[in-house]
This record gives C-alpha cells, sequence and structure tokens, in this order.
C-alpha cells in the first residue's frame, strides 16, 4: 500500500512567499510615508510655535502702551512689526540675548534669525513671509483690526502637504490670523 505524500508543493510555497513580500513591502512604504508625515508635523509645529510667539511679542507692546482704558487700540500703520510680503526683513541689532531695549522692527528682525534656524529653507523666501493688518477674512488689506503672520519654508518637492493650496510643492506655508 503506497501513502500519499504530505507536505507543501513548490507553488504554494510560491504563493506564500509572494504575499509575505507583498504585505512587507506594503509595510516599508506606510513607514516612508510615516516620516514624512511626522517631518512636516514638526515644522508645522515650529511654525505654529514661532508665528504665536511673535504676536505674543507684539500683543505686549501694544498693551504696554496703552493708557489703562478699556477700548482696544489697534496697532499703528507704522509699527515695526508689519513686513510686506514684497519686503526685506529689517535688519538685526548687534544681539538679540535681550529684547527689553529693542524697537519693534529689531525684535522682529531677532524673530526673523529665529524662525531661519528654525524653519529649513526660510532665509531664502523673504517675499512668502508678512505680517499685516487684515480684515480677517480675506489677504493682507491693510486695515482690518485683525494681524495676519505668514511664514513659509522650503521642502523637497511633493513633500508640502498644502502645495495645491500654493501652487508650488517645493514650499510649504503657515499662516495665523488673529485680533491682539
Amino acid at each position: 500500500m503506497s501513502r500519499p505524500m504530505a507536505g507543501f508543493s513548490l507553488v504554494e510555497v510560491l504563493v506564500a512567499l509572494l504575499v509575505t513580500c507583498i504585505g512587507v513591502l506594503g509595510m516599508l512604504a506606510m513607514q516612508g510615508r510615516t516620516i514624512g508625515y511626522a517631518q512636516d508635523t514638526l515644522l508645522r509645529s515650529n511654525a505654529a510655535e514661532l508665528a504665536d510667539e511673535l504676536m505674543e511679542m507684539m500683543r505686549t507692546d501694544l498693551y504696554s502702551t496703552q493708557d489703562g482704558s478699556a477700548a482696544q487700540v489697534l496697532p499703528p500703520s507704522n509699527w515695526g512689526y508689519y513686513k510686506a510680503a514684497s519686503a526685506a526683513f529689517p535688519s538685526a541689532p548687534g544681539s538679540c540675548a535681550s529684547l527689553a531695549s529693542l524697537t519693534a522692527s529689531q525684535r522682529l528682525a531677532c524673530w526673523a534669525q529665529r524662525v531661519n534656524q528654525a524653519l529649513p529653507g526660510a532665509s531664502g523666501l523673504a517675499s512668502e513671509f508678512h505680517v499685516c493688518r487684515t480684515n480677517g477674512t480675506g489677504p493682507c488689506t491693510g486695515s482690518g483690526s485683525a494681524i495676519e503672520i505668514q511664514l513659509a519654508w522650503r521642502v523637497k518637492a511633493g513633500e508640502c502637504l498644502d502645495a495645491s493650496a500654493t501652487g508650488d510643492d517645493t514650499i510649504c506655508r503657515y499662516v495665523l490670523r488673529e485680533e491682539p
């Protein structure tokens, strides 16, 4: 009496190996995308922190110049913190160690130095940055009670998650629009 052969055939082993390889490759691709998303999250977090830092500096200066009345004072139109998109950042003072004795434009310049250290490629994108007054619903108008701060940084092509909104997939932007 002959016994039937037990075990796996070569075809079954190859199919199992193929399914396993496809699964492992899928996991590797997912890991790569996860790293990209984590990097984008880190840079956006840095941009949000820097924009909030500038807004708080502006608030401090604005409220320290008020006379204590309850009326909200809007920042003047020639405030040193404002920067048009086409303008360069002001020149930084010799030291940014203590901001207390600096003017608003010097504080903005010190802030720009921090931005250049924290966001890749930001130093070459001064035209993408702006700090201005707006009515809160659209781009900068120079009037209104809201302050808009836009930061930008450069990434590899295709890594900016909001590229469809900007048209350039190598420049990411973060916009903070708030009442002071």
